[in-house]
């Protein structure tokens, strides 16, 4: 299995999520978000996020207007709908259970791992 694909898979799974974080404290432009998260490392490729875009506001939790550009052709600008602020509320809720659940296992694993040393240890001793 290759490390690399389930970090993709993983980045993936979450990208709807962090769009839907960044749209929600403003208009913003694509260019912007697409800055945030690569920074983030969450994406690093453009072609992921207009049809994602394209995809939220087909589902009626974005929406956009264009606006003019001093240095260039008009920008498109995204907000969230009243159903993005919803919809986004119980991902939230969601996320913060993941968070809470993978805590919880990453814990007990480590817990664990070290019973399992001290047994073998002992064992040894023996």
């Amino acid at each position: 299995m290759n490390v690399e694909n389930t970090q993709i898979q993983m980045r993936k799974g979450i990208l709807e999520y962090c769009i839907l974080e960044i749209v929600s404290r403003g208009e913003v432009y694509a260019s912007d978000m697409l800055e945030e998260l690569t920074s983030a490392k969450i994406m690093v490729v453009e072609g992921t996020l207009y049809p994602l875009l394209s995809r939220l506001r087909k589902s009626g939790l974005v929406e956009y207007k264009w606006v003019e550009s001093s240095s260039g052709p008009p920008r498109k600008y995204y907000k969230l709908t009243g159903e993005g602020t919803s919809f986004l509320n119980n991902l939230s809720i969601t996320w913060n259970d993941l968070v809470k659940s993978t805590r919880h296992i990453s814990s007990k694993k480590a817990k664990k791992s070290t019973t399992v040393k001290k047994s073998i240890t002992t064992k040894k001793k023996s």
